[in-house]
């Protein structure tokens, strides 16, 4: 009766063995599946970290109020240089444009509104375009919400132009953009926060008309320029 039992044993346990395999194999598979799709998931992290535009999260400190809205002005949002004044893309020399803003702010009781802003231009180098550097000038104004300018300040960020690249995308971070207020009643929303290029009459004339040109673009590079 023993060796019978025994037998029987050992019969199905022969039986069972492909299917014991088989769920090896499945498990096998998951786990390369798991693996697999962390280091893909890691690679994504590392890829947004990289090339994240947002600037750097101020302390977790809740707001008095919504934080100045962040906007680019129409009429000197791109910049154009033209040869002899000849609205023509033969004639280009430097652009650019500013094509996105993030900002973040904080604020609480009656201290001023601390706000940090990233920049994104796009920046191009025309046929007539001297030198493969430039130095493009914008600024940041603050103003009330009936538009009174309260501040304003210049800066510089910097177009650096690879051989056989014409067109470069540059990320200029802000981290010190101060908003005083008179008391802790005065939230964020009574002010704006307004970014443009330094142009001329005739290059805000241009953009207002809704004109643009666009030099050929080579692949793009990307530089980051953090103040």
């Amino acid at each position: 009766m023993r060796k019978f039992l025994l037998l029987a044993c050992g019969v199905l346990s022969l039986a069972t063995l492909p299917a014991l395999h088989a769920a090896a194999q499945n498990q096998d598979d998951e786990d390369r599946r798991r693996q697999a799709e962390a280091e893909a998931a890691k690679k994504k992290k590392e890829k947004d970290k990289e090339w994240d535009t947002t600037p750097a999260e101020l302390p977790k400190v809740k707001n008095a109020g919504p934080c100045p809205f962040v906007k680019v002005l129409y009429d000197a949002a791109r910049y154009q240089e033209f040869k002899d004044d000849r609205e023509s893309a033969n004639a280009v020399g430097y652009s650019g444009e500013i094509q996105d803003i993030t900002a973040t702010c904080q604020y609480k009781g009656a201290d001023p509104i601390q706000l940090k802003v990233a920049i994104q231009f796009a920046l191009g180098r025309g046929p007539v375009a001297a030198g493969r550097d430039k130095d493009y000038h914008y600024w940041v104004a603050v103003t009330t919400r009936n538009s009174t300018v309260l501040a304003r300040q210049e800066f510089t960020v910097k177009g650096e132009f690879p051989e056989g690249q014409d067109r470069i995308q540059v990320i200029d971070k802000l981290d010190g953009v101060t908003i005083p207020r008179a008391d802790a009643t005065v939230s964020g929303d009574n002010f704006e926060v307004l970014v443009g290029f330094d142009v001329t009459p005739k290059m805000a004339e241009f953009n207002r008309l809704g004109k643009r040109f666009r030099v050929n673009a080579a692949p793009t590079a990307v530089a980051a320029a953090a103040k």
